[in-house]
Order: C-alpha cells, then sequence, then structure tokens
C-alpha cells in the first residue's frame, strides 16, 4: 500500500511511489456536525433533502425507494404485465395480509379509539409502578413456557402465487387536487400534494383536516414542520399537548427508527425522544398510539446477558430497596426468594413486528421439520470434499437451517454445495442480493448456473426469476441458498422463509462484518447470535494485497499491506474540492492509463449524498468529465450512469438510453427498464460514484474510495470494510484527514439495533449444541 503526492493538474504518479509509514494508511474525512448527517451512512439519524430525499446513505435507499414504490403509473399500459418492483411489492403485500389474518387469531385487537386495555394496559402500568419504585404484579411480566421442538405444523395460510395485473393507478387528480387545497390553507408547499394523497390513501383532504399532524405520514416532513401546518389549519386550538400530535409523533418516531434499523424501541428511549420532539405527556401519547392499534407492545423476556447491557448504570450504584426493580421491569428480589428474570417492554410498528414474529415462526418450522429426503445420499458427495466445503455439505445434510460466513472467496463453498446438491437431484437454487452478485456466483458454477439456478432475491420474491411457487403457494424448491444475508430485511426475510415448502433446507450466507441492511433489522447477526443452528465458519481467506487489506480491517487492524503491482493506493488531500479533483482523476486518467480499467468498470464510493465531496457533487464533476451534456432529460443525458432504486434497500445499475413521454428509459443488467417521469427525480441518481450501501453485494474492477473532511465522524469500521470489499484488482483510497480512519476502524463498531428476533427465536429453537 502506498502514498501518492500527486501534482494539481498531473496524473503521471497515479500509481504508488513510496511505502506508507506505519499507522498512515488514510484517514478520513472530518465531519462538522452540521454536516455529518449529509454525509452519513445508514445506520444514522435520517436526514432529508429539500426535495424529500435523504442525505443519509441507508435512508436514501429506503425512502427513495418507498417512494418508488407508491406510485408507479402509466394509464396506457394497463394491461401490461408487472414490473419486477411492482410484482415485489405485490407478494409482500399478500405476506403482509397473511401475517396480519395469523395475528388476529392469535390475539384481540384493541378496537380504535377505546381505552388500552388487556396485556398492553398491564404492562404500562408495570413500567409506571416500577418507575415510581414500587415492584410490578408477577404476573404481567411471567413468562410463557418455551414451545417444544416437534414438527412444525402446516400453515393456515400460504403464500399465494403473484398475480400478474395492470399497475397501480395514481392518486387520482381530484384527490391530489383537494389535498393541494388544504396543503395551500396550511401554508405546506402544494409539491407535497401527490405524496400525502398516496401516503394518506383515501380521503386524505379532509384526514389532514380533522388531523393535520397527518403530514407527517408523508416522507421528508419533520414535526416542526408539521406544527407549523397544523397552527395555520387550527389556529388557537393547536396546542403541544394535544392528543393528536403525540400520537403522530409517536409514529413518526418509530418510522424514523425503521429507517435506522429497529424494528422496535425500549419504552424508555421512546417516551425520552419524545420529550426531545416537546411532547409534554410522553407515556400518554404512546398510551394513545397504541389504543388507535398504530402501535404494538409487546414484553420479551430477557437473559443475563441481554439484562446486563440494558440496565442503567446508575441502578447499579442505587443502595435502597428501590433498587431491586429495574426500568425494565425486572424484579431482583421476588417474595419467594427467587431471583425473577428481567423484562423490557417494547413499542414497534405492526408491519415490522409481524414480519419478525413471522419470521421466527418460519425459521422454527424449517428447523423442526424432517428433511424430505434422507441424509444418506449426501454422503457421497461429502466424501470428495475437504476443509470448510467438507463441514458446509455435511452440516446441510442434517439440518434444516444452516448458516455460512466468510469473505467473497467464500463463495466457492456454497457454489460446491448448489452443485452437489444438483447432482443429488434435489431442486436446488441460489439467490443473490444484485445482479452483479448474481453474475459472479454464476461464473463459479459453469454449467450448473444453467436453468435458473442462481436468482435475485427481488426476482425470487417477485416470481420473475426461479423455480416458480407450487399449488399452495410454496417455492418449488428442495433447498434455498441465500447468499448476501446480512443484506436481509425483516420483512424480505419472513417472506422468503415462509414460502419454503415443508421439509426445505435453507442456507444463509454472508460475511458478517459488511453494512447491514437498508431496511430495519439484522437478520443474519441475530441469527448468528441466537446460535440456534449449525454454523460453518470459511478458512478460504480472500486473495491478494486488497483481500489482506481488507481481512484487517473486519478485525479491526488497517494494517500496512504490501502492494508491489500497485493494487493499493493512498492519495492525500487537504480539503473536500481537492478530493473531487482527485476522484475525478483517477477514475478518467490515472486509473485507466495504469491498469487498462475503463472509467465503465471503475466505481467512486463516498459516505453519503451530499456535502462537499458527496455523491451529488463527485457525480455532477465525473458527468462533466466524461459525459458532457446539458442534461435535457431531468437532468439526464444519454449515456449517463445511472444508479436506479425500484424499491427500498435497492440499487440497479444502469445507462440512460433515451427519453419520451413515458418516461426515462433506462439499460439495466436486468433488461430494459423505463422511469415515469413524475418518479424520475426520486428514483434515479447519477451512478459513477455510489454510497457503501449502494454499492454492498456488487464488485468492480477498481474501487476509488473518497473520504473527505467532512466525513470523520461518520466513518465505522462496517463503512471501512464494505467500501474497500468492493474492488478486484485495484482500491484507491483519497483521504483528508490524518488518523480518523484507522481510528474508525479500530473503534467505531456497527451501531446497535433493537430487535425482537432473538428473544423470539429462543422461546421456539433450541440453541445449537
Amino acid at each position: 500500500m502506498s502514498t501518492e503526492s500527486v501534482p494539481p493538474e498531473s496524473t503521471e504518479n497515479a500509481g504508488p511511489a513510496t511505502p506508507d509509514a506505519a499507522g498512515e494508511p488514510g484517514t478520513p474525512d472530518d465531519t462538522t456536525p452540521a454536516d455529518s448527517a449529509s454525509t452519513s451512512d445508514d445506520d444514522t439519524p435520517p436526514a432529508r433533502d429539500a426535495d424529500g430525499g435523504s442525505e443519509v446513505e441507508g435512508e436514501e435507499n429506503v425512502t427513495s425507494g418507498a417512494d418508488t414504490e407508491a406510485a408507479k403509473t402509466d394509464d396506457g399500459e394497463a394491461a401490461a404485465q408487472l414490473s419486477e418492483a411492482q410484482a415485489e411489492l405485490a407478494a409482500q403485500k399478500l405476506e403482509r395480509e397473511r401475517i396480519e389474518r395469523r395475528r388476529a387469531e392469535k390475539a384481540e385487537r384493541i378496537d380504535s379509539g377505546t381505552k388500552l386495555s388487556g396485556k398492553a394496559a398491564d404492562l404500562l402500568a408495570a413500567v409506571r409502578a416500577v418507575e415510581g419504585g414500587a415492584k410490578p404484579p408477577a404476573t404481567v411480566f411471567a413468562e410463557p413456557a418455551p414451545a417444544p421442538r416437534r414438527a412444525a405444523p402446516e400453515p393456515a395460510h400460504r403464500p399465494q402465487p403473484v398475480t400478474v395485473a395492470g399497475a397501480a393507478p395514481a392518486p387520482a387528480a381530484e384527490a391530489v387536487e383537494g389535498v393541494s387545497r388544504v396543503l395551500a390553507e396550511g401554508g405546506a408547499p402544494g409539491t407535497l400534494a401527490p405524496q400525502a394523497a398516496v401516503a394518506l390513501g383515501e380521503g386524505a383532504e379532509d384526514l389532514l383536516r380533522e388531523d393535520p399532524w397527518q403530514l407527517l405520514r408523508v416522507p421528508g416532513v419533520r414535526p416542526e414542520q408539521a406544527d407549523g401546518f397544523a397552527r395555520a389549519l387550527l389556529g388557537p386550538e393547536c396546542a403541544p399537548d394535544d392528543e393528536r400530535r403525540g400520537r403522530a409523533v409517536t409514529v413518526w418516531l418509530l418510522e424514523q427508527a425503521a429507517l435506522a434499523g429497529h424494528t422496535a424501541l425500549e419504552l424508555p428511549t421512546l417516551t425520552a425522544a419524545l420529550g426531545r420532539q416537546a411532547v409534554p405527556d410522553a407515556e400518554a401519547a404512546v398510551q394513545s398510539a397504541l389504543a388507535e392499534g398504530e402501535a404494538l407492545v409487546f414484553q420479551d423476556a430477557l437473559d443475563s446477558v441481554d439484562a446486563a447491557r440494558t440496565r442503567r448504570p446508575e441502578a447499579n450504584a442505587d443502595t435502597t430497596d428501590t433498587a431491586g426493580t429495574g426500568e425494565n421491569g425486572g424484579d431482583a428480589g421476588a417474595e419467594d426468594g427467587e431471583e425473577a428474570r428481567p423484562v423490557r417492554v417494547l413499542v414497534g410498528l405492526e408491519r415490522y413486528a409481524l414480519a419478525e414474529e413471522s419470521l421466527a415462526d418460519a425459521l422454527a418450522r424449517v428447523v423442526n421439520s424432517p428433511a424430505k429426503e434422507a441424509s444418506a445420499p449426501w454422503e457421497s458427495v461429502t466424501a470428495g470434499a475437504s476443509g470448510s466445503t467438507a463441514e458446509l455439505l455435511r452440516a446441510v445434510a442434517g439440518h434444516g437451517l444452516v448458516l455460512h460466513t466468510g469473505g467473497d472467496a467464500s463463495r466457492a463453498e456454497p457454489a460446491a454445495l448448489l452443485t452437489a446438491a444438483r447432482s443429488l437431484g434435489l431442486r436446488a437454487v441460489a439467490a443473490c442480493h444484485t445482479p452483479d452478485g448474481r453474475h459472479r456466483f454464476a461464473a463459479l458454477l459453469g454449467d450448473q448456473a444453467q436453468n435458473g439456478a442462481v436468482v435475485t432475491v427481488p426476482g425470487l420474491l417477485a416470481g420473475t426469476e426461479g423455480p416458480g411457487r407450487d399449488a399452495e403457494g410454496a417455492f418449488a424448491l428442495d433447498l434455498l441458498i441465500l447468499l448476501d444475508a446480512p443484506q436481509l430485511d425483516v420483512e424480505s426475510a419472513a417472506t422468503l422463509a415462509e414460502s419454503l415448502p415443508d421439509g426445505a433446507r435453507l442456507v444463509l450466507s454472508g460475511d458478517p462484518a459488511v453494512l447491514w441492511s437498508a431496511g430495519p433489522g439484522r437478520v443474519f447477526a441475530d441469527l448468528l447470535a441466537a446460535r440456534a443452528c449449525p454454523q460453518v465458519t470459511s478458512r478460504t481467506p480472500d486473495p491478494g494485497p486488497i483481500g489482506e487489506l481488507v481481512s484487517g480491517v473486519g478485525i479491526g487492524e488497517l494494517n500496512q499491506v504490501d502492494a508491489p503491482g500497485k493494487e493499493i493506493v493512498i492519495v492525500p488531500v487537504r480539503e473536500a474540492g481537492e478530493a473531487v479533483h482527485r476522484t475525478v482523476q483517477l477514475v478518467a486518467d490515472s486509473v485507466p492509463r495504469a491498469f487498462g480499467i475503463t472509467p465503465e468498470e471503475t466505481v467512486a464510493i463516498t459516505p453519503g449524498h451530499g456535502g462537499a465531496a458527496g455523491t451529488r457533487a463527485l457525480n455532477a464533476a465525473l458527468k462533466e468529465r466524461l459525459n458532457p451534456g446539458p442534461g435535457r432529460f431531468g437532468g439526464f443525458d444519454p449515456g449517463d450512469r445511472v444508479a436506479y432504486s425500484p424499491a427500498p434497500g435497492r440499487t440497479v445499475p444502469g445507462r440512460v438510453v433515451t427519453a419520451d413521454a413515458d418516461g426515462l428509459h433506462l439499460s439495466c443488467a436486468e433488461g430494459p427498464v423505463v422511469v415515469p417521469r413524475e418518479r424520475v427525480e426520486q428514483a434515479v441518481r447519477h451512478g459513477w460514484a455510489l454510497t457503501a450501501h449502494q454499492a454492498v453485494g456488487s464488485r468492480w474492477p477498481a474501487a476509488v474510495v473518497v473520504l473527505p473532511g467532512d466525513a470523520a465522524q461518520v466513518l465505522s469500521r462496517p463503512w471501512v470494510y464494505t467500501a474497500f470489499g468492493r474492488a478486484e484488482r485495484h482500491l484507491s483510497v483519497v483521504h483528508g484527514v490524518e488518523q480518523a480512519l484507522p481510528r474508525a476502524v479500530a473503534e467505531v463498531p456497527a451501531k446497535p439495533r433493537t430487535t425482537r428476533l432473538p428473544t423470539l427465536l429462543r422461546t421456539q429453537i433450541p440453541a445449537a449444541e
């Protein structure tokens, strides 16, 4: 690894000249507090553009895709087939409906508008008692007996095949006009009308008049903006303690938590956040949201490790009699002399809570269902394997659910598994996060890649790829291998797991060191922590200097790596403008000249969309150099490289072909795509420069990782690991601060996410021996 000093207008020294001194491998940029939101990654608190887009890397993937879901229509194509994104959304909608029916069978819903009652009331009453120093009733936090290990029963409802239909209609013109009127009365921008009509549905105008804070359901609207809208509409009746405001802010906070990856929030965390939003009675706001069915409350028994993590430090220092009762509902001194298990109270949105419960149920069914074929035939394919490949084959032969971890080179092991399974006559399919991942995995299979053996997860969910579904709606599969498993959010994972037939095997394979999913949850990490099934750790190292560098980052070390072929180059810069200038030099001149890698085969990766060296600034400079033009198609020209987001958490690389009345025509890896004109601004960005979350799941021959001076505060070990790992042959690091990069690698792990999956799994699946 070398440090390169490039003269301002020269690119002759693009390769490394002298080895780095120890401790100077590269450093990221420092972010000022004002800029940190605009350069942050997925797991930072969300901040939004003026146009409603997100400055935060991970949130951008979520919100831009959600907007894309909301209105994808062309009246002239009512009989056309579903696009992949629409088919995927339809499949997820069917799955959510199935989950809701199952939930309704389990527990009686609280009628809208009634007072809080039942378990929810008991839980909140217990929490209030705890906060007041009293002891909660023992029955409130009684833990149900774990379900016995058993063969899973037939589910009440199977996901049904996706029905091909016309595109969903856009909101009616009169509905948008009505919303525009009420927005104008409240002083809100009229440009929000189409989004508000979609978000609020039928009767959006009346709903906004009755409850102006419902404007918070529109992506990009913040509480202070909704307050101004409410003051304009309600006049003197508007007050901070309005029940409608507290309820809407509660739901908004849970939505923001979901964008940051949480599937639920602990009750004290939620009430504290409500206090920061000037909600005078946070507890009443939560109760109102629960009573109206806009949120759900849960109590989860904690083990000793979880309890230690969630207990406040001041509770340990308290020596009074009340110290035995923690804020999470634990009773350290039960009257009968036995210590009760601590319990945490969580509040979450229904869609994510039910998806997590459905996922746990489905995984328990996979673990407990006997395989349709005996394990004996596997012995013939296991005998010729060695190392971690043989270990993986043996684990799959004897278990329904198996986890496999390793870097990019370890994909050879699930490839061997897929080949072996197909040789036994099993219906086996591997699914990747991106088309590039599918292409690279197919290359490992050779002839075995034919007949739909490798698909993308979105294509599998949408029914446009893979084996299809049987008469009951389950995948026609005996073995499903899910690669890039850390990118699975709870909703996608639940849909996939619920769609497996009884007796099918499931393998989740991925690199646990990369960034987590753009959507809520941390499915792969939770499964690894639960130890509910066999785990196979690959011993196949990633090759070359880049592999050595990335492996070190994964364990918190930014090592000095010998790169005799200039595989790794460090380019120091002093400020963001210089970082943009050097990036353009590297992509357009230096890398092509030194390595024969074209600009189309090179990606620039930066921490966020905003800022002086974010994706917007970099893409503008790269477009000016590589494909200059007036941007006559909504800022785009034919030949522009783009990043298209058809759904939350997905980025599809492509190139602009043309534009017409139907929209912007793109050429993507999965085929031609037409983005409606009204969706272009939110669904399509230039794609020479990406965020790490947009790039995860794909690799390029060369990567230029840009770390401007305002990015230091948002860097983390997973971000650096992911960004550096996108390069196959050459990695250039453009960095602008001294020791921030090694400090981030050594000291900043992934931000924690609050999820319920580990607790749900503990009650259904015994820990693996």
